[in-house]
């Protein structure tokens, strides 16, 4: 337990020695450094799901995870850590708004993979469904590109529609034969029973329609064969080019279009669009709940002696800066003073060789 107190303390960015003086601060910022935990823990995840969402591999996902938590983790710790309890409550409030302001951004960041796996289902089929519609949009397209198989087909319709006319035709002269040997009386036949002249006469009109109609079913399922078998080479190169396409269909999974299907179902779901609300705010709340602890908690022991300590590292730095300062003008005045004498035998020194010349010159003219 002391280990883990320990750790929490750190999380929280406490300095160790002086919260081991205030005990009754201890819980205090062991709950903000497991808050700033615990939200690192869930930038890690949700790192690590929108990579694997992005590379489909779990080593890159866990080890960028695992990097997106500690860089997360430490910024919490540093926003934390860096906020000081004022006298004032709008002193801290000022200085408190940038970090709010960053900490709303890490949680929106964080949030928004965590969304996704938490509607998993329903993006999954927003994507399917849109799968389905790329795939009619590229068949569609596909056989605007390929107008040679509608043209073929045509033909075909036509060869068959032939052959339906002529047995459509022979159906008729087999009802009028039928007619003409049981004695029905149409407009085609003459109403006597049995095998006649008429009857004779329509038999032949049938077998010469039964032959027309075999020569021609013949002669035009030859030609189907034949446009049937440039469909399907067009066919099958309509369908190497879907085959082509395919794979970007298939591969309609990554983190934008999982967004875009979160937010399409937001847009046609109150429901959905009020969870997700709901789940952001969550985050959001998680993300800035140690910055509002420290905030809202009163100015206790701990920040006494840090403001103490502060203080006295401030004092002991103008001592420092006064000693110094003393001795660098102590050092600089012994300098100045040293060296304008030691200017001032140079000179004496100079004037007296130059007497000492003037009067040699001087004697020597004489």
């Amino acid at each position: 337990m002391n280990q883990l107190t320990r750790f929490f303390w750190f999380c929280s960015g406490a300095n160790f020695s002086i919260l081991k003086r205030t005990p009754t601060e201890s819980n205090k910022y062991f709950g903000i450094g497991a808050t700033v935990f615990f939200t690192g823990v869930l930038a890690a995840l949700a790192a690590g799901y929108a990579l694997h969402t992005v590379f489909q591999s779990l080593l890159p996902a866990v080890l960028f995870g695992m990097l997106w938590g500690l860089m997360i983790f430490n910024l919490d710790r540093f926003i934390v850590s860096s906020m000081r309890k004022k006298e004032r409550a709008w002193a801290e409030w000022k200085l408190a708004i940038p970090r709010l302001v960053l900490a709303v951004l890490l949680a929106l960041v964080i949030s928004k993979p965590l969304e996704l796996k938490m509607f998993e289902r329903e993006i999954n089929r927003k994507l399917d469904e849109k799968k389905t519609e790329f795939i009619a949009q590229s068949k569609a397209n596909l056989a605007k590109g390929f107008p040679e198989i509608q043209e073929l087909e045509s033909r075909i319709e036509t060869l068959k529609t032939e052959v339906s006319e002529a047995e459509s035709f022979r159906d008729q002269l087999q009802k009028e034969y039928d007619a003409e040997r049981f004695g029905e009386k149409t407009s085609g036949t003459s109403g006597i029973v049995g095998l006649g002249t008429n009857a004779k006469k329509k038999e032949q009109q049938l077998d010469a329609a039964q032959i027309a109609l075999n020569t021609l079913r013949s002669r035009n399922q030859v030609r189907i064969d034949t446009l049937e078998a440039q469909i399907r080479e067009f066919m099958a190169l309509r369908q190497a080019e879907f085959e082509k396409q395919q794979p970007g269909i298939d591969g309609f999974d990554g983190l934008a279009a999982r967004m875009d299907g979160l937010s399409a179902l937001t847009s046609e779901s109150s429901a959905m669009a009020l969870a997700n609300i709901f789940i952001m705010l969550l985050f959001i709340a998680i993300e800035t709940a140690p910055i509002f602890v420290k905030l809202i908690s009163p100015r206790g022991p701990y920040d006494e002696l840090l403001e103490l300590h502060e203080e006295k590292v401030k004092l002991f730095k103008g001592e420092k800066w006064v000693i110094a300062k003393g001795e660098s003008d102590a050092r600089v005045g012994y300098f100045q003073d040293t060296h304008f004498y030691v200017t001032d035998l140079k000179k004496e020194k100079t004037n007296r060789k130059n007497r000492a010349e003037s009067d040699r010159e001087l004697a020597n003219w004489d």
